[in-house]
């Protein structure tokens, strides 16, 4: 079912009931992927690139079974007025869809062409009616080799890592996507240049989130990253769980048991891709093959084919075996080998790293005291240039003072005929006030003393009777 709530009505794929954030586009389309009335898995799915952004699942996975020979096609898409709510045939739609293949891929796409329909959600990992995986908007191109390798990273990582440290997997949202390349299938549908996993185990008290990329290269092998920094390669920059699948309370010990399965996983991988030139036995593949979906229903098999097989069964079933044992027994030989290798090369490197880092800092220290005897010689002479200026300095001082002693003498004996010659007027007024000064007090003595004896005279006149006048005339 396709619609602008199509998330919303398969809200139980999602932690906590809430779809990533950040990949709204005119292009892309909500899809809840139903089969037989039930909600299966959810999907994102892009019109422009007819590929899905992702598909979001639970992750309980049960034994591999058989799957329906047949395509999907969802008719809401190039239909939006169809009345067909679950996934149809292509050969169906034809007749019942109108505009079939606008806007979304079909099987005329992937024919002739290097590229196969590779499940976002593999049909292997389906809880329910696998043919609901078996749809086009749950599928990207892929080429045999990456498809193959891709399955068997998600079987791998589910049965080891993921779903052993989440309780019993109920609780674990997985979400697997693809990032478009430039390259496009018949100009039509879009080859990814990534796909990618993204796990949230929201069990409480002991949750965690993991991410994981795989690049279409054939070289490539899983690389596991933290959910931010998927969502940092991710196109809109989405947020993929909200709250980020509750960070703050996340398990750490549950995640570093998950990196340690994963770090055996990629370690397999490579040595899977190492030897794969070496193991064309039909054996392998079809351990690979049934992880695979079918493609095309194959002839009726002869009567006697059919008895041939019958007899033949056990002789290959125990060749199968045999060649089991020896390739496990190879395989433990090659990991144990690869295993005492890794630790001899990481014990050589950590010394040769030691040893560099020795050496660098030795010649960083001696590089920096090689620096810093220019400055140092510079403030050296600085200090004697500053000592040598304050000894004439000195030097100057002591030359003024001596100088200065007859130029105040010769000053002196200069400006003293002035000072001697200056003082003559004021040496003569005070000749000239003390003269003035004599003859006033002789002339004050004479005066007074002739006033004196004549207040005596008149005094002893007065006394003896004799009386003193004078008339008009002057007379006595």
């Amino acid at each position: 079912m396709t619609n602008e709530d199509g998330l919303v009505k398969g809200v139980m794929f999602f932690y906590a009931g809430t779809p990533p954030a950040g990949l709204a586009a005119d292009s892309h389309v909500k899809i809840c992927q139903r089969a037989e009335g039930a909600e299966r898995f959810a999907t994102l799915y892009s019109t422009r690139d007819r590929i899905p952004v992702y598909s979001a699942f639970r992750a309980p996975r049960p034994a591999p079974g058989g799957a329906e020979q047949r395509w999907l096609v969802e008719p809401q898409i190039d239909d939006p007025n169809s009345n067909l709510e679950e996934a149809i045939n292509e050969a169906e739609a034809i007749t019942s869809v109108n505009s079939l293949g606008s806007k979304q891929a079909l099987n005329t796409d992937y024919l002739d062409s290097d590229y196969q329909r590779g499940q976002l959600y593999p049909f292997s990992l389906s809880s329910d009616v696998q043919v609901a995986t078996l749809t086009l908007t749950n599928s990207a191109p892929m080429t045999q080799s990456f498809q193959e390798r891709w399955y068997v990273n998600l079987h791998s990582l589910m049965d080891r890592a993921l779903t052993p440290q989440c309780g019993s997997g109920e609780d674990l949202y997985i979400l697997t996507g693809t990032v478009p390349s430039d390259y496009r299938v018949k100009d039509k549908v879009a080859v990814p240049e990534f796909v990618w996993l993204a796990a949230c185990c929201a069990v409480p008290g002991g949750g965690w989130a993991m991410g994981f990329v795989k690049h279409t290269r054939d070289s490539d092998i899983i690389e596991d990253v933290m959910v931010k920094d998927l969502q940092k390669l991710l196109p809109f920059n989405p947020q993929l769980f909200q709250n980020n699948c509750g960070e703050t309370e996340q398990d750490t010990e549950k995640m570093k048991k998950i990196l340690e399965v994963v770090n055996q996983i990629q370690d397999e991988e490579r040595m899977v891709q190492s030897q794969k030139s070496s193991s064309p036995l039909s054996s392998t593949r079809s351990k690979r093959s049934a992880l695979l979906p079918p493609e095309a229903s194959e002839g009726s098999s002869s009567f006697l084919g059919k008895l041939m097989g019958f007899i033949a069964t056990p002789f290959i079933k125990l060749f199968q075996l045999i060649y089991y044992l020896v390739v496990a027994i190879l395989k433990n030989i090659v990991y144990l080998l690869w295993c005492v290798t890794k630790q001899v090369i990481n014990g050589v490197e950590s010394c040769l790293y030691r040893l560099g880092s020795a050496t660098i800092s030795y010649f960083m220290a001696i590089g920096e005291e090689l620096v810093s005897i220019p400055w140092k010689v510079l403030k050296v002479v600085a200090k004697v240039i500053r000592a040598l200026l304050r000894i004439l300095c000195c030097l100057l001082k002591a030359i003024c003072r001596v100088l200065s002693i007859p130029v105040r003498v010769l000053v002196d004996v200069a400006t003293f005929p002035v000072y001697t010659m200056g003082a003559i007027p004021i040496v003569c007024k005070d000749i000239a006030l003390g003269l003035g000064g004599t003859v006033s007090l002789l002339f004050d003595t004479a005066f007074g003393t002739l006033g004196g004896l004549f207040q005596v005279v008149f005094s002893v006149c007065k006394r003896i009777g004799y009386k003193v006048t004078f008339d008009n005339s002057g007379e006595l």
